[in-house]
């Protein structure tokens, strides 16, 4: 039986003193430049007293700028005071990739989103999977992860949870997306789990909530503002931080397990006929495929297979054989 040898990944922070307290977790790093170098990831924690822990992560991808942004927010902002337990954040647990504004790590080309629960001795990225599965995640009993569509995708505003096989476990992540109070609040169904964050830490038996906040590679002030208000609620909700939810419209949705998502079948400029978050049927057709090249082609269409909303699309407006260019909700009353 092999046994894991300790992570090489240390933090110059404690985790179990009363206060604020900021710094770094530290992956050693021999590269060209720094023989003895480091990749230093940005990492708080703000403690008061007894109570329960909610992990904080974001910049999974390091083009998602919208959870960085309101974690960032909430740690220069936060009295320790109005806190009972503790929040630990990682605003940008893919820092390589966050500073290089790429969804994978200019490093050793890892989807940190895609390597968990990673190894001690592995790439640099297997590494920050490795401490952030056997390390941080013990310490929590909330984990919130905050995404948006980054470079290549939009989303509607929304919060998140996944349709589990545990009734009682997807119940508790739910009961936090709710508590978000984005615009929309939705159960989905993924392309692709293995590897990914959200599926270790639901098979943990952690609580775990998501978002889908905007994306197209930027911030705005309206996805800032919404991302920044969750936050705090979801800490409120699960009684680490003081004051009551603050509430918030939002629609009901659920990303179902087949028809879903739509995939390019062809290189083309795409040329939307409905907007971001529009109602849709089905048939209807959501957007064409042009070929730029053969002037005079017939554009490729592709329909909508349910009725709800247009609730993901592609961005930019170039795109190539087997991209998703669209992810459709059914809408729950």
């Amino acid at each position: 039986m092999t046994t894991l040898q300790d992570s090489p990944v240390t933090a110059t922070i404690p985790f179990d003193q009363d206060g604020i307290h900021t710094g770094h977790l530290k992956v050693p790093h021999s590269h060209d430049g720094a023989a003895y170098g480091a990749v230093m990831i940005p990492v708080a924690v703000i403690k008061n007293g007894e109570g329960p822990t909610v992990l904080l992560t974001g910049g999974n991808h390091g083009d998602e700028y919208q959870g960085p942004l309101a974690q960032i927010r909430l740690v220069s902002s936060i009295d320790a005071a109005d806190v009972t337990g503790r929040i630990i954040v990682v605003p940008t647990m893919n820092q390589p990739a966050f500073a290089a504004g790429t969804r994978t790590s200019p490093i050793d080309n890892g989807n940190l989103n895609r390597m968990f629960p990673g190894r001690p001795d592995g790439t640099i990225t297997e590494k920050i999977a490795d401490y952030m599965a056997r390390y941080m995640l013990p310490m929590a009993d909330l984990v919130m992860d905050m995404h948006d569509g980054g470079k290549t995708l939009e989303f509607i505003p929304m919060a998140c949870t996944h349709v589990l096989d545990d009734a009682e476990a997807e119940e508790k992540g739910w009961r936090f997306a709710k508590a978000f109070k984005a615009p929309f609040t939705c159960k989905l169904v993924e392309i692709d789990t293995i590897g990914m964050w959200d599926t270790y830490v639901e098979q943990s038996g952690t609580p775990f909530v998501t978002t889908e906040l905007g994306g197209s590679g930027t911030t705005r002030p309206d996805w800032a503002a919404i991302g920044f208000r969750g936050v705090k609620n979801v800490l409120r909700e699960a009684g680490v931080l003081v004051g009551d939810v603050e509430d918030a419209p939002t629609q009901f949705l659920h990303v179902p397990l087949e028809g879903a998502y739509i995939t390019s079948e062809s290189d083309g400029l795409i040329d939307w006929i409905v907007a971001l978050g529009d109602p849709i049927s089905k048939g209807q057709v959501l957007a064409r495929v042009h070929d730029p090249v053969h002037l005079g082609s017939t554009p490729r269409e592709y329909q909508a297979t349910m009725d709800g909303v247009l609730a993901m699309r592609h961005f930019p407006g170039l795109v190539h054989l087997g991209d998703a260019i669209a992810m459709q909700a059914t809408i729950v009353e």
